[in-house]
């Protein structure tokens, strides 16, 4: 049986909270060796999310709101809706990309014994409870919203083949982790 797109991308929220929380716990060791994998780890997993919804749930939601008012079928959603969501929701993507290479690359630093791990730390820490917070609202967005939309305006067969797409990104993990 077919997992429900959603349901896999909730799923993939809550793996992707128990990373962060190995962050913290690292952080709050103030080990930066401990830190940098599993914030690496973060920064593969969340991109890989994220391109599981630039490359097929976004553009399926805007096709079939798209399509659904062109039929002039009556949709519950508001005017700028799925647009405006999904505009933010961009928006939130490319701070978490940009603020986590900067994490990743101060932890690389260190590793490398070129930083002040007293110092540098707790600039991690700073960049990873702003990705934290930021993500609660994002989630929800996401959560009550675009997933939610996902199943109300897609067919099937469209949110089987959203599935296979979506589970297809979410296993396609990078070479430097060694899974083939």
């Amino acid at each position: 049986m077919d997992v429900n797109v959603d349901e896999r991308l909730m799923h993939d929220h809550a793996e992707l909270g128990d990373l962060l929380d190995t962050i913290g716990s690292a952080l709050e060791a103030g080990n930066a060796s401990l830190t940098h994998p599993a914030l690496d780890l973060f920064w593969a997993r969340l991109a890989m999310h994220i391109r599981a919804e630039h490359l097929h749930l976004f553009p399926a939601i805007s096709r079939a709101a798209s399509r659904a008012r062109s039929d002039g079928t009556e949709l519950e959603l508001p005017p700028d809706e799925p647009e405006k969501s999904i505009a933010t929701l961009h928006e939130d993507h490319d701070f978490f990309m940009r603020e986590l290479s900067q994490a990743v690359a101060i932890t690389r630093r260190l590793l490398a014994n070129e930083g002040n791990s007293a110092e540098e730390l707790p600039e991690v820490e700073k960049k990873v409870l702003a990705i934290r917070t930021r993500l609660i609202e994002h989630n929800a967005i996401e959560e009550t919203g675009i997933y939610i939309w996902c199943l109300n305006l897609l067919s099937e067969a469209e949110q089987s083949e959203l599935g296979a797409q979506v589970q297809k990104e979410l296993e396609n993990m990078p070479p430097r982790f060694g899974v083939v």
